[in-house]
This record gives C-alpha cells, sequence and structure tokens, in this order.
C-alpha cells in the first residue's frame, strides 16, 4: 500500500481547450489582508517599474479589479499616455469594469510623452463624467510616492496637513500678515516692533510705512490694499447686482448685514450708489451670466 501512494503520479492541469470543472473557473476572492498594512497590485502589473518606486510601506499582490488598491475604500487605476496612444480603449474598458466601486477612484496618469495636453485633456473629461481624481506623474518615482502616500494617509485625519498655528497672538499675527504678498516673517516683526497690534498696523499711512527698513512701495502699496481696498470691485459688484435681480426669493434677515459701503469702489465714494445702466459692450458683457459648460457636447 506504501509503494502504490509512492508511484502516484499528480493530476495534470486542465488544458485550454479542455473542460474544467466550474469550481476551478470561480475567480478567488480579492485579498483583504488582515493588518490592512499591504498595498495590493493587480497581477497585470508585475512588470509595471513605477512598483520598483514604492517604499515604506508593504505590497502583495491579489485579484483585484483596479491596479492598485491603496485601502479598503480607495483604488487607483494606473495609465501610461503612450500605451494610450497606442490603445485608446483600454482606459474606457478598464474604468466600465470598475463600475461603481470604492468611493475614492483615482487615475494615475503616467505623462511619458511630448505632446501630453491634449490627452490629458480628453483624460480630464472621461474622469470628470465617471467620478474618477486625476494625478499626473511626470516619473516613476513620483508615481510610486503618490501610490505610498494614499497608503500611509489611509487612517490619517483630513486635517493633518493644515497648516498648524500657535495660538499666541505674536504666532496669529505673524500667519495673518504673512499672507499678504511681499511681506515675510522680518517684515511682521519690524511692524509689530515699530507699530504695535494689528489695529495700528491697519490704522498706519503709507508714509509711515515707507519710513520703516525694507518697506518699498510695492510692499506698501500691497499692504495698503489688503486693508483698505474692498472686496468688490466693480465687476464682481455688477454681477452681484444682477445676481439680486434675476433671483426671486426674497433676502433673509441677517443679523449682522453687509455694509452697502464696501460694495461701491473707494474711487466711487461721491457718486450715487445707483449707477446708470451699462451701455458699452463690455458693461453687457459683465452682466451677462457665463454659459455653463455642456461636457458632453464637447467631447463631440
Amino acid at each position: 500500500m506504501g509503494s502504490s501512494a509512492l508511484n502516484t503520479t499528480p493530476t495534470s492541469p486542465p488544458q485550454i481547450g479542455s473542460m474544467a470543472p466550474a469550481t476551478v473557473r470561480e475567480k478567488p476572492p480579492v485579498v483583504q489582508p488582515g493588518a490592512g498594512n499591504n498595498i495590493i497590485i493587480n497581477p497585470n502589473q508585475r512588470l509595471n517599474p513605477v512598483l520598483e518606486c514604492i517604499r515604506n510601506v508593504g505590497k502583495e499582490f491579489g485579484d483585484i479589479i483596479p491596479d492598485f488598491q491603496v485601502g479598503r475604500t480607495t483604488c487607483i487605476l494606473f495609465l501610461s499616455l503612450k500605451y494610450h496612444r497606442l490603445h485608446p480603449e483600454y482606459i474606457h474598458t478598464r474604468i466600465e469594469k470598475l463600475g461603481l466601486s470604492y468611493n475614492l477612484r483615482i487615475l494615475l496618469i503616467m505623462c511619458d510623452v511630448t505632446e501630453h495636453p491634449e490627452l490629458i485633456r480628453e483624460l480630464t473629461k472621461v474622469c470628470l463624467i465617471n467620478s474618477l481624481t486625476v494625478i499626473v506623474a511626470w516619473s516613476n518615482d513620483e508615481a510610486g510616492q503618490y501610490i505610498a502616500t494614499f497608503k500611509q494617509f489611509e487612517h490619517k485625519p483630513p486635517d493633518l496637513i493644515k497648516e498648524r498655528v500657535d495660538k499666541d497672538y505674536d504666532s496669529r499675527l505673524r500667519t495673518a500678515l504673512t499672507n499678504i504678498n511681499k511681506v515675510n516673517k522680518t517684515d511682521v516683526e519690524t511692524l509689530r516692533t515699530s507699530l504695535g497690534s494689528f489695529a495700528d498696523i491697519s490704522r498706519a499711512s503709507s508714509e509711515r510705512l515707507q519710513t520703516l527698513p525694507g518697506f518699498g512701495q510695492v510692499k506698501v502699496r500691497r499692504i495698503k490694499d489688503a486693508f483698505e481696498k474692498p472686496f468688490r470691485n466693480q465687476s464682481t459688484s455688477a454681477a452681484f447686482s444682477l445676481g439680486n435681480q434675476v433671483s426671486s426669493v426674497p433676502p433673509r434677515n441677517l443679523s449682522s448685514p453687509v455694509n452697502e459701503s464696501l460694495l461701491v469702489d473707494t474711487n466711487d465714494k461721491g457718486k450715487e450708489k445707483e449707477a446708470a445702466p451699462p451701455t458699452s459692450p463690455r458693461d453687457r458683457q459683465l452682466r451677462e451670466p457665463s454659459p455653463v459648460w455642456d461636457i458632453e457636447l464637447d467631447l463631440i
């Protein structure tokens, strides 16, 4: 009996043209690692050089529809523009197979051709229609870093990438003033030590600011515009008034209504609030709403 067991030859796998049992033809389930720390890779991507550039995360192959599964609800489709020019139907087939799976669906485009603007434009339209996010990489290292980063930040809170500002007065003052173009941290320290508080800086005249070291005419003009220039200029005010005329919904009673003086340019303080109807073509163009972009017509 022992000899018969040793002489037993294994059964050869069925050939392509032979009849195989139904159990053999079933696809294995999607791999879901227990720890969830590995990126699952479609076996079709075995020869992709991007795999060597995915670092600091685990990788394993599994039977999945997308090319990379970087989270239980996040997937990535990889597309080379050089391959897309030869097989333009490939990405449409992949998106169709993907269906509505995954909450965050990313199309990672490898830009490896010279004439790429038109290709990326067309792929962007396809992604807009199919609810995909477009990311363009210019090298294998950049693409691998994108894939690894999505996996590393899978369980991170969204405010992790938010700028951290200390709660003390000096830090908040520095953050607010450095948002003005041409103003750096050294300028903020000069303003604080020379003028004092934020209110004193906002009320300082242009002549006083120009006496400070490192403050030229351009920087002073940027600061004064930030504090004194209204948020609405003539163009936006015209569009805003047009929207109020078209809208049939009565305005709500706000606890702090908008100051009407902010809607008028500082150079027109002495003029009447109600301007005459526009007569020039440019004014009429400003009052007309922009046409809605029909992406389906643009695809024709």
